[in-house]
């Protein structure tokens, strides 16, 4: 007697600057599923924010080579963004699996819509999805649990707008130069400026509020960039650090996907105190945010000293992205690694099914 596959939904696309991103690690997942055990069912989202049924989205990705980083081509559908079709599909999968980078997908809106569904999916939950994508909500809560942080003032666009003057003072005295701008909800670099000096910050500014309503600024570290993935619910396990070693400067949305010559180096020797100091910043990096399934910790490394930069709930499952290459250094390939990672979505959807709903009255 077989036993049934399980149909686990691949959610990717979306409409955040990150959508190529997400389309070239849907196409990795979707491809290296144990085919045996799982039945893959690709759900895309158009740059425009339609949500596409798998025979749609079937069509879109014949469009789009592999590892191409294009967006998935726009099609002609009838009636809202989020079709009744695709709701109802969606929830006939066994498990989820979002792939969603960046706002509508990372930020616990996706999330938030699954625990509605009562689908059981991979990754962290509604709260540490929001906490994990705002930036300055992440480094305030890592702050609290005594992790070291980068210094940083948070701007917004109204307060730009009406108070330029205090913006730049305030960026001179607490945080000094060079810093780098980001918007405060975004990854894979994508808005972000280094600023070498006043002249520079309005310019920096209005990249940043391109993308977000609320910005970051962050004093600039001179050190290594070390990224350590984790895996696990309850009881996470860091994998061994790796370094990426940019060819330039800055470690941009370019350099990272469209250019050659970043070298990603996984596991990057260091001495073993260091490496297990790093290790247990990102585990408890990743509980302070209360995360589950995956993530990745990305630290600036000064001497022998490290300081967290920031946390990804979805990290990357690109051809170049660490969090696969981290796992595959420690013994796990990229499809185990996948097949962990929807068993941890099973079991913590058992165990919210063992909680109680309505209060016990004797």
């Amino acid at each position: 007697m077989t036993r049934e596959r399980l149909r686990v939904a691949v959610l990717f696309g979306g409409r955040s600057a990150e959508h190529e991103v997400s389309v070239v690690s849907a196409q990795g997942v979707l491809g290296a599923m144990d085919r045996e055990r799982f039945q893959p069912v690709p759900f895309g989202v158009t740059r425009e924010g339609v949500w596409l049924t798998p025979q749609e989205t079937e069509e879109a990705l014949r469009a789009v080579p592999p590892n191409s980083y294009r967006p998935l081509p726009s099609l002609e559908v009838e009636g809202p963004p989020l079709r009744p079709q695709v709701l109802s599909a969606l929830a006939e999968a066994d498990v989820v699996f979002p792939l969603i980078h960046g706002p509508h997908g990372e930020d616990g809106t996706v999330q938030g819509m699954l625990e509605l569904l009562g689908a059981p999916y991979v990754g962290a939950g509604v709260a540490a999805s929001a906490v994990g994508m705002d930036k300055a909500l992440m480094k305030a809560v890592f702050r609290q649990a005594g992790l070291p942080t980068a210094r940083f003032i948070v701007v917004t666009v109204a307060e730009w707008a009406r108070l330029p003057a205090r913006v730049e003072e305030r960026v001179a005295s607490e945080i000094g130069f060079p810093c780098f701008v980001k918007p405060a909800n975004l990854g894979s670099s994508v808005g972000v400026s280094r600023v070498e000096g006043p002249a520079a910050l309005p310019d920096a500014l209005h990249e940043a509020f391109l993308y977000d309503r609320k910005a970051l600024v962050e004093r600039a570290i001179a050190g290594r960039e070390i990224e350590v993935a984790v895996l696990g619910n309850d009881d996470p396990i860091a994998s061994p650090p790796g370094e990426i070693v940019p060819h330039r400067q800055f470690y941009d949305y370019r350099a990272k996907y469209l250019e050659e010559g970043t070298r990603l180096v996984a596991p990057v020797p260091l001495p073993g105190p260091v490496t297990e100091r790093l290790q247990a910043m990102a585990i408890a990096a990743y509980k302070a945010i209360d995360c589950a399934g995956m993530a990745r910790v990305d630290f600036f490394l000064v001497g022998e000293e490290a300081i967290v930069s920031e946390i990804n709930t979805i990290p990357g499952f690109t051809p170049i992205s660490m969090y696969p290459k981290l796992w595959e250094a420690a013994g796990i390939t990229y499809g185990e690694l996948i097949t962990r990672l929807i068993e941890l979505a099973l079991e913590r959807h058992r165990e919210k099914k063992g909680l109680l709903w309505t209060p016990q009255v004797e």
